[in-house]
């Protein structure tokens, strides 16, 4: 199983969208300095969304288009109440 999921930083609210195969190990790394370039700054990183797929080329798909103007457009309809 592939994840596609979207952190974001307590502090300033940005956020992070990725794609791996152990979600709970990943975000756990990227708390810990040891996640990506972007995640290596702050420390306090949330899981907001995620979604999970079978195959690796369809989770590395969605993660490009919500990287997307449009797949940011998307998560913020997803998330109306959350993100009020």
């Amino acid at each position: 199983m592939y994840y596609v999921y979207i952190l974001e930083n307590n502090y300033d609210k940005g956020w992070y969208i990725g794609y791996t195969s152990d979600l709970k190990r990943r975000v756990n790394e990227h708390n810990s300095s040891s996640g990506g370039k972007t995640t290596k700054q702050g420390k306090d990183w949330q899981l907001i969304y995620y979604e999970a797929y079978i195959d690796k080329n369809d989770a590395t798909g969605r993660e490009i288009f919500l990287k997307s103007g449009a797949g940011h457009r998307f998560v913020k309809k997803q998330l109306v109440y959350y993100l009020k």
